[in-house]
């Protein structure tokens, strides 16, 4: 059963119930539609897509904030047989030219606020045919996206669609470089869904409470679990402790996957007082999830103390394996907080060394997985597919261990190992150390250039609101650490994260080297 056949099954099933909310609180606005709606509209951009000549195999790009449109559009797109190449917001220019170039993109579909950078780069998008448009001050040769839907048959697309068809290309956030082009199946995605179902237990009474960009394989792919169990999905459009509250109060939220920061500001917005458990009604609330970026386990402990009765799992995947769920603590496995969890569902996992050999437990080696989620290729990089898929194995690039029990701990970024003195050093265990200081908000380490050692640490550290640090302190806090681990350089400075949390690491050493 693909994506698109269970949007079918629930406007089928329960077509009048809600499927998807969007708020933006700071406007005071609600929407919402049914299931009936979000499928026929989603015919209707289908429609509209396939009497302009869209057809099976070819590349939409699909440049859009959250909103319950970015999915009508999405589920438009693939119902063509077509592949949905969703792009970050962030994108500039020179980055959304050299995707459409890959993708060899025959339409996009955009909001209004990303006309000024398409403008910049349209003489060189030739293989664009067509610009379909969401606002209000659209250039003449771009159409209006709601006219578009609404003169559009709401009938189903004909076309076969298997599920070893390719229907979505996602480019990486580029963080360690060009935004890779990562290509994936409805299989893929369909696994994405059966495996969220199976980890959190969607009924359909749950309500998920929907934060992090869609254009990332995460926050969308555990949204799948919902999609398939015909629960809604609130689309909070604005993202603050307080608004995350009310959402969850108004809307009787039950499920809210966060990213470490936001997480974080809850955190530090109930120490500081700016937020009151008490003015809230989170009773509906039963599940906290977290992932995209290694978890502090003194986070987990203070949000268990606030929230002693809520359930935790923490998550990981990544975009080749079609998001989340890859490896994942699990709602019962409390107890072993610190750990990143144990393989998902239907998923293989090892740890070996740089010849592919496992590792004795507890050692470190690299995370390599094998399961339905697997991308299918590298877009037209065979070379990198060949080097990062091997024997059906994907290669992560992630360093971790495995207890005992069988427990996998994520241990840091292969790319992002310091290597001082010709000592390997993980930065991951230094952050984690900072980042219970009382006093510091965000942490990242880094490694810079050394003539004598290489590579020396230094930590970048953004201090909580109205605290001072002072590198005296943190010295006298890091002395727990063997002395070639510890920061040699303290700079205090915001610490840059991209939309999904992760740390912009090469943009920092880039300014601090």
């Amino acid at each position: 059963m693909t994506i698109v056949d269970m949007l079918k099954n629930n406007a089928d099933k329960y077509p009048d119930d809600t499927a998807l909310i969007e708020l933006k609180p700071s406007k005071d606005i609600r929407l919402e539609i049914s299931w009936s709606e979000f499928d026929e509209r989603s015919n209707r951009v289908a429609n509209a897509l396939a009497s302009r000549g869209i057809k099976k195999g070819d590349k939409v790009i699909h440049l859009m904030r959250n909103c319950i449109d970015w999915l009508v559009a999405y589920f438009g797109i693939i119902k063509t047989g077509a592949w949905a190449v969703p792009l970050n917001y962030r994108f500039t220019s020179t980055d959304i030219k050299y995707c459409a170039y890959i993708a060899e993109a025959q339409a996009m579909i955009l909001q209004e606020e990303f006309i000024d950078r398409i403008e910049q780069i349209k003489p060189e998008l030739t293989t664009i045919k067509h610009y379909i448009g969401l606002g209000s001050d659209l250039p003449d040769y771009m159409e209006d996206f709601k006219t578009v839907v609404a003169d559009s048959k709401a009938d189903a697309v004909e076309v076969d669609i298997a599920e070893s068809d390719s229907c979505g290309l996602y480019f990486t956030s580029g963080t360690t470089g060009d935004p890779k082009p990562i290509l994936l199946t409805h299989k893929n995605m369909e696994h994405a869904a059966v495996t969220e179902q199976m980890h959190h237990k969607q009924t359909r009474e749950d309500n998920f409470i929907l934060l992090p960009p869609l254009y990332h394989t995460g926050a969308k792919m555990h949204w799948f679990g919902n999609l398939l169990s015909g629960s809604r999905a609130t689309l909070l459009t604005e993202i603050s402790p307080r608004y995350i509250f009310e959402a969850v109060h108004k809307e009787r939220g039950t499920i809210v996957w966060l990213l470490v920061p936001w997480a974080h500001d809850i955190v530090v917005a109930i120490e500081r007082g700016d937020l009151n458990i008490a003015d809230y009604d989170l009773s509906s609330w039963r599940l906290m999830h977290i992932g995209a970026q290694q978890v502090p386990t003194s986070l987990v402990m203070q949000w268990k103390e606030l929230f002693p009765d809520m359930q935790y799992d923490e998550n990981y995947g990544l975009s080749e394996s079609t998001g989340p769920g890859v490896v994942h603590l699990g709602m019962e496995n409390v107890d072993k907080v610190g750990a990143t969890g144990k393989p998902g569902y239907k998923w293989e996992a090892r740890i070996v060394d740089e010849h592919d050999n496992d590792v004795p437990t507890g050692q470190t080696g690299e995370l390599i997985v094998k399961g339905p989620g697997v991308l299918q290729e590298y877009y037209k990089n065979p070379q990198k597919t060949a080097e990062t898929i091997k024997g059906g194995w994907l290669h992560t690039g992630d360093i971790a261990k495995m207890d005992e029990d069988g427990f996998i701990y994520i241990v840091d970024r292969k790319k992002d190992i310091i290597n001082s003195g010709g000592e390997n050093i993980f930065p991951a265990e230094i952050e984690e150390l900072l980042e219970s200081h009382p006093k510091i908000y965000d942490v990242a380490v880094i490694g810079i250039p050394d003539d004598r050692l290489g590579e020396i640490v230094a930590a970048v550290i953004d201090p909580k609101p109205d605290q001072t640090l002072t590198e005296d302190e943190i010295d006298l806090f890091c002395e727990s650490l063997p002395r070639y681990k510890r920061p040699r350089r303290v700079i205090f400075d915001k610490v840059p994260r991209n939309p999904t949390g992760k740390l912009e690491k090469p943009q920092l050493r880039q300014k601090y080297s």
